[in-house]
């Protein structure tokens, strides 16, 4: 039912991939209980060191037989800007003043520290024979990529436009993933400004098919059967979904994070820059509220991340949503708690009743 150039490549049964979030959703259990259930379960790696991707890997290795893969961040070249920290500093004080954060020194990232372990990270895909990889925020050099295809590792890029699908084509990705402006979470533009990168998922599905020849798959507001179809039909091989396995029982996502999805509307989910400097989507709150005005102004991604994450951390060991990144798509309606066995059970229903 529904095998695809992408359930054949990956060797999966069903075109559904679970979206590799990143910051402890993607726990070891959630992983493997989607690659058991027939999908592909991905681990977000792109805030884990490299000794805790291998300690994953081999966690999901214990909990399945089945194909899984690992996701990280193409790392990028940024500069620090002490007048934007400081600009965003102040504006963040009486945030942390409410939480009662004590004053800590403050470690920013590096951009070549960043760059060793995104290469660590390559190594221990390699070593641990991880047969599946794929990348947000950018594409890895040709050195990368070759050194992985010559351990038959297969490689999945991020594209927000037709543009960024071309390039992953050209630079050698086996597939890609076109992430809608739908999505939750960060957006996975490169090459393309953030305005320019929101387009609607139904739009940019058709164009991009149209546009490479590697198999597309689908991302951003997809939640069920009538979902996939509709992904499917306009010429996607897959679908990645995010929103939909974040409130699963398995879900490494905080309990008020689930429960602010299942509680939401499409109308309060919304685009900010203002917990890590980079644009993303998730549910309107105190936090993103109180620093509209003055996000476009934070320092880029991920010196912002860093700005903020004791207060995000906080905000949960304080069980306070209004300060927490509660990332969603936009279709948090369509949200349940379940097991990731029995959404995709679900899901592959809805869909036969459809072709039916």
């Amino acid at each position: 039912m529904l095998t695809t150039e992408v359930t054949k490549r990956l060797n999966i049964k069903y075109p559904i991939i679970q979206a590799p979030m990143a910051g402890g959703t993607t726990t070891s259990r959630l992983v493997a209980a989607v690659s058991n259930s027939g999908g592909l379960g991905m681990i977000g790696a792109g805030y884990l060191t490299p000794a805790q991707l291998r300690e994953q890997i081999r966690e999901v290795k214990e909990l399945t037989i089945h194909p899984f893969g690992v996701n990280v961040f193409v790392p990028e070249i940024f500069t620090i800007s002490q007048n934007a920290i400081d600009f965003a500093n102040q504006k963040l004080q009486s945030i942390k003043n409410h939480l009662d954060i004590a004053e800590a020194d403050l470690n920013l990232p590096d951009s070549r520290k960043l760059i060793e372990t995104f290469h660590e990270q390559m190594d221990i895909v390699i070593e641990e024979k991880v047969s599946i990889c794929s990348f947000t925020f950018g594409i890895p050099s040709k050195e990368v990529i070759s050194r992985l295809k010559e351990h038959q590792v297969i490689l999945l890029g991020t594209a927000t436009t037709v543009r960024e699908a071309f390039e992953n084509q050209e630079n050698g990705m086996d597939m890609v993933v076109v992430q809608g402006s739908e999505a939750g979470g960060h957006r996975g533009n490169f090459s393309n400004g953030h305005q320019e990168s929101l387009i609607g998922l139904m739009s940019l599905i058709p164009q991009a098919v149209d546009s490479v020849q590697i198999p597309v798959i689908a991302a951003g507001g997809i939640m069920d059967g009538r979902g996939l179809m509709a992904a499917i039909c306009l010429g996607a091989k897959a679908v990645q979904m995010g929103t939909a396995f974040l409130t699963c029982k398995e879900s490494g996502a905080h309990k008020l994070h689930k429960e602010a999805i299942l509680q939401s509307e499409e109308n309060q989910v919304t685009l900010t820059r203002a917990f890590s400097g980079k644009w993303a989507r998730g549910i309107n709150n105190q936090f993103i509220s109180t620093m509209h005005e003055d996000e476009v102004s934070f320092p880029a991604f991920p010196v912002q991340n860093a700005l903020t994450q004791s207060i995000r951390k906080a905000a949960a060991v304080q069980n306070n949503p209004d300060y927490m990144s509660l990332w969603s798509g936009q279709s948090p309606r369509l949200a349940k708690i379940q097991t990731a066995e029995e959404l995709i059970k679900d899901i592959m229903s809805q869909a036969v009743n459809i072709i039916k």
